[in-house]
């Protein structure tokens, strides 16, 4: 359904693109033409990151490593990117956060999520929308929210208070932003399986509990292609009078109760030896 050239002539920046979600949407943006710049915390994951992805469609594609929560950093890299050309569209998909009791939280770990979640969507945000604005110049951006942003997510709780606020922020500047051409769209996804985060928020894949799909109303996690199309169109021209608007891709899971990507009622009863148990995983 998708044109080989629907982003071309595109600069596109990911947050967090190195790896899972991201770079799968950052390798399907190359494939439709966009060129890309990808940033994080890790300059080696990054830097292997774009080869790969260069080998795999033949697109350019800028390593850039930079902490979402630092704004200072945030000015900087989009100095750098600006001394080459504007960006045309932003994608907020750095994030971070872990199963806890909330209760048991100390204000290093609440802040250590709300500072990449939360921090880091709104400083690069007004970092792109400064420079759209006073160049009179049209954008898009395009945050990856969670389930748990629209219902709450237990055990998760900081991650959802942040994306909320993004969520939050993407209604507020699409009225803000509008009359100057500069759209916000968010995504909120289901369970899409990638390494590292898929570990730390199934706890049933460890505990044998109820595999997710049986949260799942299609009785299927998602695919990173079908997230990685939804984000394509969402930021071309072809949704260009949609915005404000968050889109869920969930498999239907949010209909029957499903807070986030975890299945979180049955940790409802958890004991503290089965929290212990977790946590040594």
């Amino acid at each position: 359904m998708f044109q080989t050239d629907l982003l071309k002539g595109k600069r596109i920046l990911i947050t967090g693109g190195g790896t899972g979600l991201g770079r799968s949407i950052g390798k399907r943006y190359l494939e439709l033409g966009a060129e890309l710049v990808i940033c994080g915390r890790r300059l080696e994951v990054l830097e292997a990151t774009a080869k790969e992805l260069s080998q795999e469609t033949g697109g350019k594609v800028m390593p850039l490593q930079c902490d979402v929560r630092d704004a200072d950093a945030v000015e900087q890299m989009m100095n750098r990117i600006w001394e080459s050309g504007p960006l045309d569209i932003l994608v907020n998909n750095a994030a971070g956060t872990f199963l806890a009791q909330t209760h048991k939280l100390s204000p290093r770990a609440i802040d250590s999520v709300l500072g990449i979640v939360l921090h880091g969507s709104a400083y690069c945000t007004v970092a792109a929308g400064r420079r759209w604005i006073e160049a009179g110049q049209p954008g898009c951006v395009l945050s990856i929210l969670t389930l748990g942003a629209l219902t709450g997510a237990p055990f998760t709780a900081p991650s959802a208070m942040a994306k909320a606020g993004v969520l939050a922020m993407t209604r507020s500047l699409a009225a803000e932003w509008g009359p100057k051409g500069i759209r916000l769209v968010a995504i909120a996804p289901g369970p899409f399986p990638t390494p590292g985060a898929w570990e730390r928020l199934m706890p049933e894949q460890k505990t044998k509990g109820d595999p997710v799909e049986k949260t799942i109303p299609l009785r299927r996690v998602g695919q990173h292609e079908e997230l990685a199309n939804l984000a394509s169109f969402l930021v071309s021209d072809q949704a260009g009078y949609i915005t404000g608007e968050c889109v869920v891709i969930d498999g239907g899971k949010m209909l029957i109760g499903g807070g986030g990507g975890v299945n979180t009622a049955s940790m409802l009863d958890w004991t503290d030896a089965q929290w212990a148990e977790l946590r040594k995983k």
